[in-house]
């Protein structure tokens, strides 16, 4: 099997997180969001989950939203981890720096793995898929939220026609990103058992495009693209930033930044699991369901 493309340069990724650090918990809002989703999630399931990893923690989102659910007496020790190790620097509780893509877990010793607004930095997000199936105990439960779809869409436009306007050519500035139907592909084809993925699209409202990228770099969230392109003028950078104003503005002349937060579910399998039925073995016919929709 050939290895799978590098479109990451992951050692610049994590100087990225080393640089944001100190930024993060002012930006970390998308991440608190999609941290809480994650524990709402974990809130109507009835386990126990002794060993939990939280993968990519950052500045401890899920720990904080955890600290506040009733999920809390569900989970027994946390361990987080993360690529920067200034990331997890002052954290109290278990930490461990640890790269995404090379998990060191034994197979089958973990009950529970999250994941807010990680992965998406993966050069092989279903090998990372797999390694995390494998890490679960049978029946173990991943929760993992990632961005994707048209995250940045609106950024993306803009620097392409500033660049491709006032230079000889335009490159890739913003990562490429799966959408919901391919992570749910990416949940079935790691393993996982009732896999699910959702969306959750997000939009914030900025006074200018430079403020968005302000947000972006106390994220950690700017692009580290492998291979990387020309760095931009302050000529194509400017011109941008009125293409954006121009084209994605609303009254009252703020500029909108879209997220999408894609959020996937999968359980390690277990014989005790619901299954699919297999053909021919359905009670209805699919005919006569469609036929009482209609009628509906």
């Amino acid at each position: 099997m050939s290895a799978p493309p590098r479109l990451f340069d992951r050692a610049l990724h994590r100087r990225r997180l080393d640089r944001a650090a100190p930024k993060h918990d002012a930006a970390g809002f998308l991440q608190a969001r999609a941290a809480a989703d994650i524990v709402e999630r974990m809130e109507t399931i009835q386990r126990q989950f002794p060993l939990a990893v939280d993968l990519g923690a950052r500045r401890g989102a899920f720990s904080v939203a955890l600290a506040q659910s009733p999920a809390q007496d569900k989970v027994g020790l946390l361990i987080e981890t993360d690529l920067s190790a200034r990331m997890l620097a002052g954290r109290k509780g278990a930490r461990l720096q640890a790269d995404e893509e090379r998990l060191p877990f034994a197979p089958e010793s973990l009950d529970l793995v999250v994941s807010a607004l990680a992965l998406h930095w993966a050069n092989d997000l279903p090998g990372v898929m797999i390694q995390i199936r494998r890490a679960l105990r049978p029946d173990g439960l991943f929760l993992g939220a990632i961005l994707g779809g048209e995250s940045l869409h609106e950024l993306r436009a803009a620097l392409l026609a500033a660049e491709a306007e006032l230079t000889d050519g335009a490159s890739l500035r913003v990562a490429p990103l799966a959408d919901a139907f391919d992570a749910a592909g990416l949940l079935q084809r790691a393993g996982f058992a009732l896999p699910v993925a959702d969306v959750d699209r997000v939009v914030v409202r900025y006074s200018h495009p430079l403020k968005l990228i302000e947000d972006l770099r106390a994220m950690g969230e700017t692009a580290a693209l492998a291979g990387r392109a020309r760095p931009l003028s302050r000529a194509v950078i400017a011109r941008a930033c009125e293409i954006y104003a121009e084209r994605f503005s609303g009254a009252d002349g703020k500029v909108a930044a879209t997220f999408d937060i894609i959020t996937l579910t999968g359980w390690s399998p277990h014989e005790s699991q619901q299954k699919p039925l297999k053909p021919g073995e359905g009670k209805v016919r699919l005919e006569d369901a469609l036929k009482a929709v209609r009628r509906d």
